[in-house]
C-alpha cells in the first residue's frame, strides 16, 4: 500500500480531540512511509492531518476544486497540490490516487465522499479498504457496517491492510 486518502472536515470541530485524531494520523501515515492523500485545504482537521504527516517526513497530496482554492483555504506546503474544476473531478482523483480510504470527523462534506467511495467499492469500481476513526463512529452513527473501524491510536487495521 503506497498511498492513504483521508476524508476530514475543514473545521477543527467542537472538541480539541479530533485535532489530535487528525494529528496522529497524519503521523501514522508518515511514519509506515505512505503517502496522504486529502482535501487539499489548510484549515480545520484537514490541515491537522496533512501538517502532522509533513512535519513527520511524510508526503502529502493534496486535490481541491477551483473554488476552493480561489478562496485560499488550499495548502500551500505540500509535496503535491492538484487543482481541479469540480468536487467530482476531485473526488475521482482522489480515488485514482488511493489504495484506501479513512474517514476522521467531519461534516455532510466528509460523509459524501465516505458514502461515495463505499458506493463505488460495493458496485465494483474498486476493492480497495474503506475504514473509519472511532471518533467518526461516535460522531457519525449512521456508518454503514461495511465500513471498517481503526483502533484509534494507531490507524493500523485500515492502514496496513492490503
Amino acid at each position: 500500500m503506497d498511498a492513504v486518502c483521508v476524508y476530514c472536515g475543514a473545521s477543527a470541530g467542537n472538541d480539541p480531540f479530533f485535532a489530535e485524531v487528525a494529528r496522529d494520523f497524519g503521523r501514522a501515515v508518515a511514519a509506515r512511509g505512505m503517502r496522504l492523500v486529502y482535501g487539499g485545504g489548510s484549515v480545520g482537521l484537514m490541515g491537522h492531518v496533512a501538517n502532522a504527516a509533513l512535519e513527520a517526513g511524510g508526503q502529502v497530496t493534496g486535490i481541491i476544486p477551483e473554488r476552493l482554492w480561489e478562496k485560499e483555504v488550499g495548502h500551500k506546503g505540500l509535496t503535491d497540490m492538484y487543482v481541479v474544476p469540480t468536487m467530482h473531478a476531485r473526488k475521482a482523483r482522489m480515488v485514482e490516487l488511493s489504495d484506501a480510504f479513512v474517514a476522521l470527523p467531519g461534516g455532510f462534506g466528509t460523509l459524501d465522499e465516505l458514502f461515495e467511495v463505499l458506493t463505488w467499492q460495493q458496485i465494483g469500481y474498486h476493492s480497495k479498504p474503506v475504514g473509519f476513526s472511532t471518533p467518526t463512529a461516535i460522531t457519525m452513527p449512521c456508518l454503514p457496517s461495511r465500513a471498517m473501524p481503526m483502533n484509534r491510536v494507531s490507524c493500523a487495521p485500515c492502514i496496513s491492510r492490503r
